[in-house]
C-alpha cells in the first residue's frame, strides 16, 4: 500500500487446546523458528517469541497489510500442522480457539520483549490464568469468563 505508514506493536497470546503441557522445552527453539518464518512470510516483523508448555507469547511489529486475526489464524494453522506432521505429540495437536492481542507504544517494546523472554521465571510466581486475566483487566477489556480459555485447575 503506497503512502501507508504504520508502527503497530502487538503482543499475541494463545494457549494449547485444553491447556495441556504439550510444547516440550527441547522443541521450543524449533517452534520459535517455524512461527517466525510464518510471521516473516506474511511480511510482518517478529520482535519476540516464547512458548511455554501450554501457551505462547508473540510480539510482532504489524503492518497494515494483514489483520491480527488473519496473522494469528496463519500462525496457529501452520504451527499445528508442523507439530502434527512431525509427530511431536501423541494424538492430534491443536491450539485453543481465540487469542489475546495487546497493543504497546514503541517506548514499551524493550520491557515487553524482556517480559516475554522471561516467561519461565515469571510463571514460577504467577499462573497463566492469573497472567491472562491480569492482561484483560490492565487493558480494560471486557470479558465473560465462560468464553475464556478452557482452564485446567
Amino acid at each position: 500500500m503506497a503512502n501507508t505508514f504504520t508502527q503497530i506493536y502487538i503482543q499475541i497470546v494463545f494457549a494449547v487446546k485444553g491447556r495441556q503441557n504439550l510444547i516440550a522445552s527441547s522443541r521450543r527453539e524449533e517452534l520459535h523458528k517455524y512461527i517466525t518464518g510464518i510471521v516473516q512470510n506474511r511480511d510482518q516483523k517478529m520482535l519476540s517469541i516464547f512458548a511455554m508448555p501450554d501457551h505462547i507469547h508473540i510480539l510482532v511489529g504489524l503492518k497494515a497489510s494483514v489483520s491480527i486475526s488473519d496473522l494469528v489464524r496463519d500462525i496457529k494453522t501452520g504451527s499445528s500442522k508442523y507439530i502434527n506432521d512431525n509427530h511431536w505429540v501423541m494424538g492430534k495437536f491443536n491450539w485453543q480457539e481465540g487469542f489475546g492481542a495487546f497493543s504497546y507504544s514503541k517506548s514499551h517494546i524493550d520491557n515487553v520483549v524482556k517480559y516475554i523472554l522471561n516467561q519461565e521465571e515469571h510463571h514460577k510466581a504467577k499462573s497463566f490464568k492469573e497472567e491472562y486475566i491480569e492482561y484483560l483487566e490492565k487493558f480494560d477489556i471486557e470479558y465473560d469468563e465462560k468464553y475464556l480459555f478452557e482452564w485446567i485447575d
